[in-house]
């Protein structure tokens, strides 16, 4: 009932959420599965490059592991949402889990960063009853996508930047990964080498690439 389209990003969904801002001439830019030291540091200097903000959404096994690069994504005046603390596909595991899986990642941002996250990025766009509970428990937002940039596949900067292109649009939300993972080659970022592409189809479209921060008009609190 509930299936991908990739030709479209999107899918019904049983959990409410943020897929869509209101139109202004900006498009949210958003990257999943880090901190990675192979990959953020290279997608955060093209990002510096582009004068671009966005949203990282981490995993908090990843962040517990690189704490000195998540701290230096918020330096750079990026923003941090949660992406869980493992990659837990939601629907697919028991509630326990479901819950401990984002109150660790919850825990995380705030014990190793001092910010109370705001915005929830479910894995593989799958909620379940209980993350949905945890969420508004915690007061996070579920976030999906309008845009993707299939960078998980065995593709190459050109198409990265192909695909986003063909599906951005006047407040979309841009899914994309700073994880090594999706590297060809060890040496290769694809998705860090898309996006001044990316944000010169932006630009042409006259188009603002933002965080989630600066459209919903808060800034992340600050835990003392």
């Amino acid at each position: 009932m509930y299936e991908w389209h990739p030709g479209r990003a999107r899918r019904w969904r049983r959990f409410p959420g943020l897929e869509r801002i209101a139109p202004g001439g900006r498009a949210v830019l958003t990257f999943d599965d880090g901190p990675d030291p192979e990959a953020t540091p290279a997608v955060l200097n093209a990002l510096d490059l582009a004068d671009v903000h966005a949203t990282f959404f981490v995993l908090g096994s990843r962040l517990v592991a690189h704490p000195e690069l998540a701290h230096e994504v918020v330096a750079r005046g990026h923003e941090i949402g949660l992406h869980g603390y493992d990659h837990h596909r939601h629907d697919r595991i028991a509630s326990a889990l479901s819950r401990s899986d984002l109150a660790r990642g919850f825990a995380a941002i705030e014990d190793f960063l001092g910010i109370r996250c705001r915005w929830y990025r479910p894995p593989y766009g799958k909620m379940s009853t209980a993350s949905a509970d945890v969420c508004r428990e915690l007061g996070m937002t579920p976030v999906y996508w309008s845009a993707w940039g299939l960078d998980w596949e065995d593709v190459g900067a050109e198409r990265i930047a192909q695909v986003v292109s063909e599906q951005l649009d006047d407040g979309g939300i841009v899914l994309l990964h700073d994880s090594a993972r999706f590297a060809r080659r060890p040496s290769a970022h694809p998705t860090a080498q898309a996006i001044p592409a990316i944000v010169r189809r932006a630009q042409e479209a006259s188009l603002s690439l933002v965080a989630l921060r600066d459209v919903a008009g808060v800034r992340q609190e600050v835990v003392v």
